[in-house]
């Protein structure tokens, strides 16, 4: 039995601030945005990434749209070094973009780190030290007194050395590490003396960031914290009051919405809510959750599973399937009331009028997702059936995202026929859907054979198209990418992978492909089943095009309405 813990643990009471305004007020525009992914979720990782993978994730968030971005530990890491000075070496930086570093406070470090982004147009230097009486006591051994020393001593060393390049904006940003942990009296105190040894002033801003470095209390303490200290910084007008919430209470995204209403004007995060311990504050939920208020992040979230698949690649972690807004099942329901509830809702939907579907906060569409798995049986009635069904009779493995697809595809046979679905039904409606091509769609296409190039690096694919033969040509660096060129389509593909079906002499290749159309929402399957798994793979990448090109035909009275 777990222990009684009212001894062993401190509890964090609400601060005396009776005439707190933050619990009336309404966010009405989003804060500036900090991504620490290349940073704070970098040296989270069990493996870092390395010089490609974070180039690939600098150039995704600012696709997003992020303005600024911390981009290392460069006095403590040469990859940081060499991949902060590759960033300006080589002009990778937007003009719109402005790189933030992060160093102790410690001289040694802060040289290195000035040296790391020398020659910037602009440069957020983040200069932390931690202020909470724990870490005075047992890790420094400092008082209050000697504390202000050492932030003064090294502020002013700061900036002396970024006075000395006055080609690049400098901005300092100055953290009490622990702040949420830190007596409100000492953090303002240290707040003010690295706003004084750095002349903050017009033309001079600098952000004062207030962490909650491990997470201790409830949101509505952290919000108070925020409020006390937004009257009393000074001067309050030459001052960028940012938050960088942690998650340890699993309440980070809700510290920082309280903190926001407080007076906090920006905010630092991860996406999916990367970091260390339980993760940082999770930028994707605070800035979508905005935008269900009606409030424009300013963020480009509008396809989330580009912005997911490109984060899960750069990190090597996996999102969660009920991760808001991205997971794989958060559009999905399973309860038959639910279901019943959104038929219901999208039956009595205005296009013109406000989102109104119940449990949907938002629509799915915005985040170019599709309505295809919003309404899913469930494992007591067909869903898990499905997927043991096709692999107990026929060897077929799908993905989850592609058992969600089909899942849709069962669900509306099974509600037109009204009948059981059977192992032999199930596997028809499986071909018709991935294995053949749809007559009712203009322009499907019919695979017939190919040929590859003795490089490997072109095809020409028989194929007919309404009714008519044609032979189309492609280049690539493989079958599948030169397949996708010999289509002339705009078609990208997002994923691949084969099994086997079967076994010895008779075993058959399965290719499966998700792909999408540039500027299409959402992404479908294609599937190709071959003794050879080229032609499988072919096979996969026309099946794929055809169920793109069908739901495009599906789409166009939609948008005809629209327009």
């Amino acid at each position: 039995m777990i222990a009684q813990p009212s001894t062993k643990y401190r509890a964090f009471a609400p601060i005396a601030l009776n005439d707190r305004t933050w619990p009336s007020t309404t966010i009405t525009r989003a804060p500036i945005w900090l991504s620490t992914d290349l940073r704070d979720g970098n040296q989270a990782l069990f493996e870092p990434m390395n010089g490609e993978r974070k180039m690939k994730l600098f150039r995704e968030l600012v696709r997003i749209g992020f303005k600024e971005i911390e981009v290392g530990f460069p006095a403590a890491s040469q990859t940081d070094y060499d991949f902060v000075r590759r960033l300006i070496d080589e002009d990778l930086v937007p003009d719109d973009v402005t790189l933030m570093v992060m160093t102790q406070s410690r001289s040694d470090l802060i040289e290195r780190t000035v040296e790391a982004v020398r020659g910037a147009k602009r440069a957020i230097v983040h200069l932390y030290n931690a202020t909470a009486p724990v870490w005075r006591r047992v890790v420094f051994g400092m008082n209050v007194t000697q504390v202000m020393a050492f932030i003064e001593q090294h502020v002013s060393h700061l900036k002396r050395l970024t006075d000395a390049h006055p080609e690049t904006r400098w901005t300092l940003q100055y953290s009490p590490e622990t702040f949420s942990a830190t007596e409100l009296e000492v953090s303002l105190k240290a707040c003010q003396t690295a706003i004084a040894a750095w002349g903050a002033g017009p033309g001079r801003e600098i952000i004062i960031n207030l962490p909650t470095t491990v997470e201790n209390a409830t949101p509505n303490v952290f919000a108070d914290q925020i409020e006390w200290m937004h009257r009393r910084l000074a001067p309050r007008e030459h001052i960028v009051l940012s938050v960088h919430p942690h998650n340890d209470r699993g309440t980070g995204v809700a510290a920082a919405e309280l903190a926001l209403m407080a007076g906090a004007q920006r905010v630092e995060g991860c996406l999916f809510g990367n970091g260390e311990r339980s993760g940082n504050l999770d930028v994707v939920t605070v800035a979508l959750n905005l935008y269900t208020q009606g409030v424009h992040p300013g963020l480009d979230f509008s396809d989330i599973n580009a912005v997911a698949r490109v984060a899960e690649e750069c990190t090597g972690l996996p999102i969660h399937p009920r991760h808001p807004y991205v997971g794989d099942l958060v559009f999905t329901s399973f309860s038959g009331s639910h279901q019943d509830a959104i038929k219901k809702g999208f039956a009595a939907h205005d296009p013109e009028g406000q989102w109104q579907i119940p449990y949907l906060p938002i629509d799915p569409a915005d985040l170019g997702r599709t309505y295809d798995s919003v309404i899913r049986v469930n494992s007591q009635s067909g869903k898990g059936g499905i997927a043991f069904l096709l692999e107990r009779e026929h060897g077929v493995v799908m993905p989850r995202r592609m058992q969600v697809e089909f899942s849709a595809v069962v669900q509306r046979a099974t509600d037109a026929s009204e009948t059981e679905m059977t192992g032999a039904a199930l596997w028809s409606l499986f071909q018709t859907t991935y294995l053949q091509a749809p007559a009712e769609v203009p322009g499907a296409i019919t695979y017939r054979a190919h040929r590859l190039a003795d490089d490997g690096q072109g095809i020409e694919i028989d194929v007919t198209i309404d009714g008519a033969r044609h032979t189309l040509q492609g280049q690539g660096n493989g079958p599948i990418d030169a397949t996708v060129d010999a289509l002339g389509l705009p078609l990208s593909v997002h994923g691949y992978e084969e099994r086997a079906v079967g076994a010895g002499s008779g075993a058959q290749a399965l290719a499966i492909v998700e792909a999408g159309f540039d500027g299409q929402p959402g992404a479908a399957f294609g599937v190709g089943l071959h003794h050879n798994i080229v032609t499988a793979s072919v096979q996969a990448v026309v099946s794929a095009a055809n169920r793109l090109l069908q739901r495009r035909q599906a789409l166009a009275p939609r948008a005809m309405a629209q327009a």
